[in-house]
């Protein structure tokens, strides 16, 4: 059912370990491109993100990725999936980098975990958020299918988002503070975490996405 998956390329990550994993997921197709004939041509569509957010911010801009986003999120309404930095930079606007503005697709904040940062236990919490945690699914959803609640994920941020309409939140992070891990809205899932860093449980929510039909 996946059809042709397209990975924006706005330069910034290893987009290349996405689409590795897609392919390991049984995609039928894999293209890392900002061609926007290539991506209106896709089934579906990926938007991921490494990096600082006025970098990644500035380049989704200048190569037009925020109107081929929108394209498929609104236009086409094919399904989107959305991870770590490309998540965030759905958001209102990021504390990051002094602050900077973001493409508002879903109302919210991009807010620094803080210094010190400190856990439930008094312990001192390192930022980045790096590594393995459990993600507590909120609410149901297709790309959950076959993962068990408080599944174990692969983060690496600094910086965390705060969604307004607390109903989108699918899934949440504890790290000092309770942390959206997953949003979804529509034909729209985006993770904090990395689903091609996270073994077993990363394939099978990009099995998922690939199956998924864009509906909630």
């Amino acid at each position: 059912m996946s059809g042709v998956v397209a990975v924006i390329d706005y330069g910034m990550g290893n987009l290349h370990s996405v689409a590795s994993a897609l392919a390991h997921a049984g995609a039928d197709k894999v293209v890392v491109t900002h061609d926007a004939r290539q991506i209106r041509a896709a089934d579906r569509v990926v938007f991921p993100g490494v990096g600082a957010i006025r970098d990644c911010m500035a380049e989704i801009r200048r190569l037009e990725c925020d109107q081929l986003l929108a394209d498929a999120l609104v236009g086409q309404h094919k399904p989107v999936l959305a991870i770590c930095v490309g998540m965030q930079a759905l958001m209102t606007h990021s504390e990051e980098n002094g602050g900077v503005p973001c493409l508002n697709v879903i109302p919210g904040e991009v807010r620094y975990f803080g210094n010190p940062l400190v856990g439930a236990d008094g312990q001192r919490l390192k930022v980045p958020h790096m590594g393995w945690n459990e993600v507590r699914q909120t609410r149901d959803h297709p790309l959950w299918q076959g993962i068990a609640d408080g599944t174990r994920f692969y983060f690496v941020h600094s910086y965390y988002v705060d969604a307004v309409q607390r109903e989108l939140v699918a899934g949440s992070v504890d790290y000092g503070v309770c942390a959206d891990a997953a949003l979804a809205r529509d034909n729209l899932f985006a993770v904090q975490f990395h689903p091609e860093k996270s073994h077993t449980a990363g394939l099978q929510l990009l099995r998922n996405f690939l199956e998924w039909n864009g509906k909630c």
